[in-house]
């Protein structure tokens, strides 16, 4: 039986990731439980959303951008998901400003999408494709999917503007009425002052307001809820050197920011722009 959907676009928050819900996703990708990490957060935050709206179930096809070695196309896969997998071309992602093969973050395949375990090797085979793909560029075939994600990747893609067309072009990727999910870093020291035009920005306010009334305009499904957390660990600021537990929020280059997710549904009339 369906769980009724819970979920909404929301901010990072103690009390969502210590939930059950988000507890048992932390077991299944093999994380520490009660960890207070924003990472795990938009994970499990991913996980929960696509399976409140029946997205994780066999023969479902989803797409994940700038998947990187996350554990979730692997975990898709073992619930018997179709996945195809993307992230930059080698050569892209090793230029300076934002090395993502020396942080350990880039996929350059197959080989790093099920480090885990995760799923087993025949269901991963089978389930599972990969793709170099420029999220300023999605490739014209990649449509007709049921669901898409990805985590903490659009803010690195030039500028802010840059950020909000991929939100808007990922929406022909899906079905109608298909479902994307999307996580990012907000900033919640200011509506207007913030990082742009650089390897990493961060998105205020205002930017997520302008990015929902652009997408429901477009035909598109969203609500978002702005509130933050009140629990010990979100009062907390994390500063550099970063300890990473507590780390929802955090603080970079002078800018208090969290993690924020979007749920985008594709109307089964797309309007046009």
């Amino acid at each position: 039986m369906k769980m009724e959907t819970r979920l909404q676009s929301c901010v990072c928050t103690q009390k969502q990731l210590a939930s059950p819900d988000f507890q048992l996703w932390c077991e299944k990708m093999g994380e520490p439980k009660m960890r207070m990490h924003r990472k795990i957060w938009e994970w499990c935050f991913i996980c929960q959303a696509l399976y409140e709206r029946g997205m994780l179930e066999n023969g479902r096809k989803g797409l994940g951008f700038a998947v990187g070695r996350e554990p979730l196309a692997a975990l898709f896969a073992s619930l018997g998901c179709t996945v195809v997998a993307t992230d930059l071309d080698l050569e892209s992602a090793q230029k300076p400003g934002a090395n993502w093969v020396a942080t350990g973050e880039h996929a350059a395949g197959m080989e790093a999408l099920n480090e885990l375990g995760l799923c087993d090797e025949e269901s991963f085979r089978r389930n599972v494709s990969f793709r170099a793909v420029n999220m300023n560029c999605i490739p014209g075939d990649l449509e007709g999917f049921d669901f898409c994600w990805s985590s903490c990747a659009f803010e690195h893609l030039g500028s802010i503007e840059n950020g909000k067309q991929f939100i808007y072009n990922m929406v022909k990727c899906l079905k109608p009425g298909g479902f994307a999910v999307h996580t990012t870093e907000y900033n919640v020291s200011s509506n207007e002052a913030t990082m742009d035009y650089l390897p990493s920005v961060l998105f205020r306010k205002c930017d997520f307001e302008e990015m929902t009334e652009n997408l429901r305009r477009r035909g598109c499904s969203i609500d978002i809820d702005f509130t933050l957390g009140d629990g010990e660990a979100d009062r907390f600021v994390d500063s550099p050197p970063y300890k990473h537990n507590p780390h929802l929020k955090f603080l970079f280059n002078g800018y208090v920011s969290t993690s924020m997710s979007l749920i985008i549904q594709k109307e089964l009339a797309q309007k046009e722009k």
